[in-house]
């Protein structure tokens, strides 16, 4: 018998060399840092992010031009932007539920296919009809994803469904932030003396559809990375409606989930209301300029964007029904105060302000959506909530608009001040959480 590691020994007994060792190992460290860097939680944020710069980007400032290029008044031009958002107050709880059935990588996989393709179908776009369908199309992506993608966050995040949905949407709003001035400048940029083709608008959401491909890669490396729902059996028409009216009834029946979407809509039709008018109080009765009106409203989202994992961080420890009760006096008190003051840097304090309330209300009032129900019901649970969010944000402008053509400024933002408060009051009177236990590793059971 030969020694060991003498020339008669078998090649697979030999020692490997340090520096192949090294190398094997340098390799390896650098696939685990890939693997930890896209994490199932950083990959479903970078989805999003450019899934929502795609979508951001292509509803504006790109929209309303297109629209007004195709001859579209004001009233029509209203329309079209706001037909995305009537497709979700439909769409949004069959999408969710739905999910809990066939499983969310599924349903993830085709809002994002929506969000990628159909960019390049506004190239077919020759009249206004057309443009009104295919908003009504794309908003089938918002419609899916929405839902679908909070529930997956829900799926995983255990004790920390506060911190985890509140860094999901913050990252997605940053896409909605960067989208729109980033169509602008596109437009400004192909444009002369603001005027603009066909062929400009063509080229805009062509890298709408650009940004779309990005997310539906990350989409596709998520789908196929060890997912089990692709080997999962098929489903009988049957079997799915039975279980897809399970989850509605059980999901709907909680008054708790009902009341507490509630809150966010009720939220968000201020936060609709401030987006349809700050703009035009800021211009038309504080006398400042465009740009200034521009910074108001973009300081709300900044604010919103910032304070989010914070607080829904500070939700995870401490409860989630004081964070929701104080978002919403955060949120009536500057609201109500906007239309006493004229001056640009007390508005961007008040506009400020009504961000961080936005911010308490929507960390906290999701996770506990998630937390009254059943983690197979997750996908219906987000459905009804995104669902109520979309009618109170879509209600917004439209309440407002009523009022403030019957009312001042001043007495119509107080009313919808009002609605806020005595929505907290119901919430604290009819919603109850369950108590939590911080020990003193910070822990949360």
């Amino acid at each position: 018998m030969g020694k060991i590691g003498s020339p008669g020994i078998c090649a697979s007994c030999k020692r490997i060399p340090r520096t192949q060792i090294k190398r094997k190992s340098s390799i390896f460290w650098a696939l685990q840092m890939t693997y930890k860097l896209f994490s199932p939680f950083v990959t479903l944020c970078t989805i999003g992010f450019f899934a929502r710069l795609s979508y951001a980007m292509a509803r504006t400032p790109i929209l309303p031009l297109f629209a007004l290029s195709l001859g579209a008044k004001p009233e029509a031009i209203g329309f079209v932007v706001g037909a995305s958002t009537i497709t979700g107050i439909f769409f949004k709880l069959p999408a969710g539920t739905l999910s809990d059935i066939y499983g969310r990588y599924k349903m993830l996989l085709m809002s994002i296919l929506v969000f990628a393709l159909t960019p390049f179908v506004y190239y077919l776009v020759t009249n206004y009809w057309q443009l009104v369908g295919i908003r009504f199309f794309h908003g089938l992506a918002t419609s899916i994803y929405g839902p679908v993608s909070m529930a997956m966050i829900a799926d995983t995040a255990g004790g920390q469904k506060g911190e985890k949905l509140s860094w999901f949407s913050s990252i997605t709003i940053i896409g909605n932030l960067v989208g729109a001035p980033l169509g602008g400048y596109i437009l400004q940029y192909l444009g002369t003396n603001g005027s603009h083709t066909l062929s400009h608008f063509h080229i805009a959401y062509g890298i709408c559809g650009l940004f779309g491909l990005i997310s539906l890669a990350f989409t596709l490396k998520a789908f196929f990375s060890g997912n089990r729902e692709i080997r999962q059996n098929k489903i009988s028409l049957i079997d799915t409606w039975r279980k897809f009216s399970k989850g509605v009834r059980e999901v709907m029946s909680d008054y708790r989930v009902i009341i507490t979407s509630n809150m966010e809509g009720i939220q968000n039709l201020s936060v609709g209301a401030l987006e349809a008018f700050l703009p035009v109080y800021a211009v038309t009765v504080a006398g400042l300029s465009a740009f200034q009106a521009g910074i108001l409203w973009g300081a709300q989202i900044v604010t919103t964007i910032l304070a989010k994992p914070i607080m829904g961080k500070i939700s995870d420890r401490y409860g989630r029904k004081p964070i929701i009760i104080s978002g919403m006096w955060i949120c009536a008190i500057p609201f109500a105060c906007i239309p006493l003051t004229r001056d640009f840097y007390l508005l961007l304090s008040l506009a400020a302000v009504f961000g961080v309330g936005e911010a308490f209300v929507t960390s906290s009032s999701a996770a506990m959506v998630a937390e009254f129900c059943k983690e197979q019901h997750y996908g219906a649970a987000m459905g009804i909530f995104g669902s109520l969010f979309d009618i109170g944000h879509a209600s917004g402008p439209i309440l407002a608009g009523f009022l403030l053509a019957h009312l001042s400024y001043q007495y119509s933002f107080l009313i919808i001040s009002t609605l806020l408060i005595l929505a907290s009051f119901v919430f604290v009177l009819t919603v109850f959480e369950r108590k939590r236990t911080i020990f003193k590793s910070g822990g949360i059971t």
